[in-house]
């Protein structure tokens, strides 16, 4: 069960190392781009040119649905990356349902955890398989992989290691399975840090802080969903998304947020240094890298970022 990429690495382990995949659950098909033309997710493309069985259920508590689930008759089930599920479902095989979840569980419960990892600045973050329950990322625990983060490194870049990290987890996890042979932990109740959903509001930079606390938040969005920010520039404000960044500590005296230009470099100062933008995407135009950019667009004297 499972709908992204990171799913799709997984279900290609699996069919790759003959394990017997009876079936594919995965979400329906969605109308997307200019010409509204349905989108398949990853996870479909990858089961229809594997002859997998596949199921598209708009809701999980669905009779009809459950059913078919049924007549599959697996004994286990996996998910990655796909819904909450009813207890019916989860219920349902013999050996339960697990969920591959890319964090050291119980930190970083939730929808977004690679990105929060890098937001926060850890030094470390894994994989980690668990039983699923009646909550969000609580069931007992079956096996954990670790792997360091680097201080330079993206989520993009980040989620692709824990991509293939999380496919021999699962593998593991599914041979201690059929041998009988797990040992879960108990999850606390309580979590230290989430990782709860991305949106706007929390993507948007905040040039008031530290210099390494915007640069983490910068690489922990980076490529996907973007932060953001507005610049005021020509009198105006322009929305702009900001991905690669480096960064330089330094102590001056100007305005934070003030945006600083010359014919190869685009930089803001911000407390206790200065963050030089890389890549950029004004709205409306190209993502760009910054020399790329100063060559076309005119920024004015006092340009600050907002």
């Amino acid at each position: 069960m499972g709908t992204p990429d990171f799913a799709v690495t997984i279900l290609q382990h699996l069919v790759e190392n003959k394990y017997n995949v009876v079936g594919v659950i995965t979400a329906v098909d969605k109308p997307a781009g200019r010409g509204r033309k349905l989108n398949e997710s990853a996870v479909k493309k990858y089961a229809r040119s594997q002859n997998l069985p596949i199921l598209q259920p708009k809701n999980l508590k669905n009779t009809a649905f459950q059913e078919e689930l049924k007549a599959l008759n697996a004994n286990l089930q996996i998910v990655v990356a796909f819904r909450m599920l009813p207890k019916t479902v989860w219920n349902m095989p013999k050996y339960g349902t697990f969920n591959l979840h890319a964090s050291l569980l119980p930190d970083y419960r939730g929808a977004a955890p690679i990105h929060w990892a890098i937001i926060n600045g850890e030094t470390k973050t894994g994989v980690t398989t668990f039983f699923i329950d009646d909550k969000i990322d609580t069931g007992e625990i079956i096996l954990q992989s670790e792997i360091d983060i680097k201080n330079n490194e993206t989520v993009g870049e980040l989620h692709d290691k824990l991509m293939h990290l999380g496919a021999h987890l699962v593998s593991e996890t599914v041979d201690l399975i059929a041998k009988e042979e797990v040992k879960t932990t108990k999850q606390p109740e309580l979590e230290e840090k989430s990782a709860p959903k991305l949106y706007p509001h929390n993507c948007r930079i905040d040039w008031s802080l530290p210099l390494n606390v915007i640069y983490n938040k910068i690489r922990g969005l980076n490529p996907f969903p973007a932060a953001w920010t507005l610049i005021h520039t020509n009198n105006e404000e322009i929305s702009a998304k900001i991905y690669a960044v480096s960064k330089e500590e330094e102590n001056h005296s100007l305005e934070v947020g003030t945006l600083i230009t010359t014919k190869k470099e685009l930089k803001v100062a911000v407390s206790n240094g200065y963050l030089i933008i890389d890549e950029i995407k004004l709205s409306g135009k190209k993502k760009m890298d910054s020399r790329s950019l100063l060559n076309g667009f005119q920024f004015s004297e006092n340009s600050k970022m907002l």
